[in-house]
């Protein structure tokens, strides 16, 4: 549970954009339903707000995930991701992890240095530190996905081709690669919407069946909205559906 709470974190931020004018701006909320099969398993929210780091205004990014009803008590998850990012390049300052899934917990903070090229990873649960090297245009965990709602290329790709950036997540950077596969009129209570429809490669294991067990569905227009993710687990089936949003840049279209 606690990856597939992790995996609707990130997921519900993708969307894209052109590099001309951003896809959001502080203020914008998402609130998504997380299903697991029949049962309501939690829910997953994101928030933009403004905030001031090195005398710098930045955007702030907030998500939360957490389980409810008798879920929670099954495997109780609480998880706090927060991201500290420039409002011109997307470039993250700062990220907060601070998660309880299940009885597993991790806090930790870290600290970017773009100019030197390194983090500085604090683990308040251990009591360590430490610095790793980094590279060019890398984004955590949360500033990956609002970076992507701008990136130049997205409304370019055919059916078939990616797009992959890097991403440092669990002291380590990572290829984060999602597939496009086409467009789509899809039905939601908000009445039908025209989205692209994405294929994340995600990794083979106890928790999905195959690299492409789970397909994002974002809102074909200027703001670029999640509006639901889908995942084939191992065991039973997954489902996220926009359920409330406040504070788009843009007008949200539906077909009623």
């Amino acid at each position: 549970m606690k990856k597939i709470v992790l995996l609707i974190l990130v997921l519900t931020t993708l969307g894209f954009d052109t590099q001309k004018e951003d896809a959001f701006d502080t203020g914008e909320y998402f609130r998504f339903r997380i299903h697991y099969g029949i049962i309501n398993a939690g829910y997953a929210t994101l928030e933009i707000k403004d905030a001031t780091i090195n005398n710098k205004k930045v955007f702030h990014a907030v998500g939360k995930g957490y389980t409810t009803g008798m879920s929670k008590f099954f495997f109780k998850v609480e998880d706090l991701y927060e991201s500290y990012f420039d409002k011109q390049n997307g470039d993250p300052y700062r990220y907060v992890r601070k998660i309880n899934e299940g009885g597993y917990t991790k806090n930790q903070e870290g600290f970017f240095d773009q100019s030197e090229k390194k983090v500085l990873v604090k683990d308040y649960k251990r009591k360590t530190e430490k610095t790793i090297v980094i590279t060019d245009n890398v984004q955590d965990i949360i500033s990956s996905f609002y970076y992507l709602r701008n990136h130049p290329n997205i409304d370019k790709l055919k059916s078939g081709e990616a797009i992959t950036i890097d991403m440092f997540f669990d002291d380590e950077i990572t290829k984060f690669k999602l597939k496009y596969v086409g467009r789509q009129d899809i039905t939601t209570k908000f009445g039908t919407v025209s989205s692209m429809v994405f294929k994340p490669l995600v990794q083979t294991g106890r928790v999905f069946k195959e690299k492409e067990s789970v397909t994002l569905w974002i809102t074909d227009d200027e703001n670029k909205v999640p509006i639901r993710i889908k995942a084939d687990l191992a065991v039973g089936s997954l489902k996220a559906d926009l359920d409330e949003y406040k504070g788009l840049k843009n007008p949200f279209k539906a077909k009623k």
